[in-house]
């Protein structure tokens, strides 16, 4: 019997609100989801399971981690019990996504004691930190394989096949997967994600992403442009393009005769077709540039929607968290954004409660610049430490967790009001939705975005997935848009 898809609950609390259909979350951030490859069925000897967790870059991996291991002979599997060889690609934002992922390792592990040739290993964030405890200690794993390690799997596997543990966690500073087509498998054939560039030069103090996934490298924009060519060709109508720090990409060619920037590869991409949306994330507050912003004006086709994660609204804050910005700064980058593409550009957040020596007005200091930006939507998380980060090493934990949980409480509450407001100003207007799925509630019903990234739902009428819909709505929630096609 197929494995269900599993949804965890990787967050303290809850995100509100809900990010906008297919969990399209940023970059960097835990969605709170566990996605399994669907099933391929191409006659393939051996049959992998794969389990997903936590962000975006790592659903798109795991495509990268599919192609490889199909030209290997593995066609893909739901079923856990009938896998040749079970993968959980790992995600180490969050305390929490380590401890279910222990877990489920000793789930796996009683499916294995029945079928002792099972191979398991462990991909991704968490391989680096955790290799010799599931490895050596727990022996919870056969193989682990790091994030630049995907190309390795073959001879890895090839190992454990012969009787010894495996383990590649090498970070590289070349590679980017740029000639390898991604296996599309948890896709709805309408949207697509397009990895521009691996790994962070940044190094905010609470964040472990530069340990895990190692230095920036941008990908060679030619092929970047392949990738989407390809995807239009194939049906498809959105593409996101997916880096830690969209706006630091930089590419040269080896001849040092093309250089690319971020707003460059952007205009090259929305280029390709006006019938393709363009959407990018995540954006750094201290490298968003003008040139990013006008070439988004000049494109009706590059949504306007910037993700811009504040953290903070206290500049002091934001100095411990090596954020390289102060608040002033971000209030510029914002009126920018007001200036180039108007009010209606949504902007979403992330915000952090509690950091270590938060006071109670630096915290209001947070509310005060949520008051003064009014985001559409926000990731909300309290502050809890990472092993091996800057903070771990260098700043005290001090905040108690119930001052930090009440913060958070009060930051959510000011945010489901920003939400609603701004929600409540698509009223009245007719947008343009790309349908992506039916509503959760109604097959007679589609769920589509808005340029915005606001979720609206409307009748299905004679439409389908895939159309274009222009939508006049007429009602709005905290979280979506309800509306009729015109």
């Amino acid at each position: 019997m197929s494995q269900p898809l599993i949804t965890l609950d990787f967050l303290d609390t809850p995100t509100l609100p809900t990010p906008a259909v297919d969990a399209t979350t940023h970059a960097h951030e835990p969605s709170g989801e566990v996605r399994v490859n669907p099933a391929t069925r191409t006659g393939r000897t051996r049959k992998l399971y794969m389990e997903s967790y936590g962000c975006q870059m790592n659903f798109s991996d795991s495509e990268i981690v599919s192609s490889i291991l199909y030209n290997e002979g593995f066609d893909t599997t739901e079923d856990l019990a009938s896998a040749d060889l079970v993968l959980l690609n790992t995600c180490s934002i969050r305390e929490k996504a380590e401890q279910t992922v222990r877990m489920r390792l000793s789930q796996i592990n009683s499916h294995k004691k029945r079928n002792p040739a099972m191979l398991v290993g462990v991909l991704g964030c968490m391989a680096e930190r955790l290799k010799s405890k599931f490895l050596d200690e727990e022996k919870l794993v056969d193989l682990v394989v790091g994030p630049d390690a995907y190309r390795d799997l073959p001879q890895l596997i090839q190992q454990v096949d012969g009787g010894q543990k495996a383990v590649n966690v090498l970070l590289s500073r070349e590679e980017t997967y740029a000639d390898i087509t991604p296996v599309r498998l948890n896709s709805n054939g309408i949207t697509a994600f397009i990895s521009i560039m691996r790994g962070c030069d940044n190094m905010c103090s609470f964040c472990v992403v530069p340990f895990t996934r190692g230095r920036e490298r941008s990908r060679d924009a030619h092929s970047i442009v392949r990738e989407a060519e390809d995807l239009v060709a194939q049906g498809y109508k959105e593409v996101t393009l997916l880096g830690q720090n969209v706006d630091s990409y930089k590419w040269a060619s080896e001849d040092g005769l093309e250089h690319v920037n971020f707003a460059q590869l952007l205009e090259r991409v929305a280029n390709i077709s006006p019938e393709l949306r363009v959407r990018f994330s995540t954006s750094h507050p201290k490298d968003i540039t003008d040139e990013v912003l006008h070439t988004m004006a000049r494109h009706e086709n590059i949504c306007k929607y910037i993700h811009l994660p504040a953290q903070s609204g206290n500049s002091r804050i934001l100095a411990l968290m090596n954020r390289t910005y102060d608040r002033p700064w971000y209030e510029d980058r914002v009126q920018a954004i007001r200036r180039i593409l108007g009010d209606d550009c949504g902007i979403s957040s992330d915000m952090i409660s509690g950091f270590c020596s938060e006071t109670e007005a630096e915290h209001q200091d947070t509310l005060s610049l949520m008051e003064l930006v009014r985001y559409d939507m926000a990731y909300m998380f309290f502050y809890s430490e990472r092993p091996g980060t800057l903070a771990a090493r260098k700043l005290e934990d001090d905040v108690p967790l119930e001052v930090k949980k009440r913060r958070l409480a009060e930051i959510i509450e000011l945010q489901r009001e920003h939400s609603r407001l701004r929600n409540q100003r698509s009223v009245g207007r007719v947008h343009r939705v790309l349908a992506e799925n039916f509503s959760k509630r109604s097959q007679e019903h589609l769920s589509g975005r808005n340029s915005q990234n606001q979720v609206v739902i409307f009748p299905r009428k004679h439409y389908k997935k895939g159309d274009y819909v222009n939508v006049l709505v007429h009602e709005a929630t905290t979280n979506t848009l309800l509306g009729e096609a015109v």
